[in-house]
């Protein structure tokens, strides 16, 4: 058994705030979680962050592990010097008394390493003995994925969440759940939304936590989106670039606008249409990216326009190449 570091595996300093650890833990459970990782040793990850997560959020716990990992660091503990087995001294843990903290029962620790065990089980069930645990669930993340249209006007959907529970003999277990999701109009990728009381359930009467679903958009075959704002390419002839036109476009909402086309128009040129990307205090807009699209000489009249065009206005693309 190796003597374990929780403040690399949340990689956090020792002088790490309990606000630190919090976003630590939370950032590494939303990239790990097994619900939404596609990281070959997310199960893996996920123990080990916990385990510390439970250590380190604990201010017993983290006094107790601090003084014992001073004493591996001196060389006063087994375990200290390369290749050898820890092994905790005797009387390690006096002065402490350990409990559970927010959202973690007794049983918690089923899948928690042997290191973990040999430090705090025995001492956390002594203490569970001396009182009637009482704490609110742990607040658990996942992610959905929504279509624009959701995000644009808002929807109800439904989604399956695969979660660990604990069965009545604390062991722990795999469930799939069903949960109804309002989506709000205007949700941004990156957002959350809360669902009260669907984290994991509390202890001595207390609330559950909550679940926190990290928004992401599916892709869309129009629009691509940067925070608030949406792009789309906007195909245009090379008569409607050259003269100038006005163009029919598609907006997000589902309406129709017409936009004006400038004479001498670039290929790539940027149209903006204020306040049309995703809705919020500070509406996004959408931008309109041109692209000229050349109609296909596949007939003699087509090719005899193509020519009588070179003819009439010369034009050398590749001049600034000095060729």
């Amino acid at each position: 058994m190796d003597f374990k570091d929780y403040y690399q595996a949340l990689g956090v300093e020792r002088n790490a705030t309990e606000e630190d650890i919090r976003k630590a833990y939370r950032k590494l459970a939303r990239k790990y979680h097994p619900d939404v990782s596609k990281e070959p040793d997310a199960d893996r990850r996920m123990r080990e962050i916990n385990e510390a997560n439970d250590v380190l959020r604990d201010k017993e716990k983290r006094a107790a592990y601090d003084a014992l990992a001073d004493q591996v660091a001196s060389g006063r503990s087994a375990g200290a010097r390369p290749g050898e087995g820890f092994q905790p001294p005797p009387g390690w843990d006096e002065g402490f008394e350990f409990h559970r903290g927010p959202g973690q029962g007794p049983a918690d620790h089923a899948e928690f390493s042997e290191f973990f065990s040999s430090l705090f089980g025995a001492a956390e069930r002594r203490s569970a003995q001396r009182r009637q645990y009482r704490a609110r669930g742990e607040d658990h993340h996942a992610a959905i994925e929504i279509a624009l249209e959701d995000a644009l006007k808002g929807a109800e959907r439904e989604i399956t969440l695969r979660s660990q529970e604990l069965d009545d003999q604390g062991q722990p277990q795999w469930k799939t759940r069903t949960l109804a999701v309002k989506i709000p109009p205007g949700v941004h990728p990156g957002q959350y939304i809360r669902l009260a009381g669907q984290g994991m359930p509390g202890h001595g009467g207390e609330p559950a936590g909550d679940l926190y679903l990290e928004v992401r958009l599916a892709p869309h075959k129009l629009y691509r989106v940067e925070g608030r704002d949406l792009y789309m390419t906007l195909p245009v002839t090379p008569t409607e670039a050259a003269l100038g036109a006005q163009v029919k476009v598609p907006t997000p909402g589902g309406g129709v606008v017409e936009v004006t086309v400038p004479p001498n128009a670039r290929n790539g040129l940027k149209l903006r249409l204020k306040g049309r990307g995703l809705a919020g205090q500070q509406a996004g807009d959408l931008y309109l990216l041109l692209e000229i699209a050349l109609p296909p000489a596949q007939t003699e009249v087509a090719r005899k326009a193509y020519e009588q065009l070179a003819q009439a206005a010369p034009f050398d693309p590749r001049r600034h190449l000095g060729v």
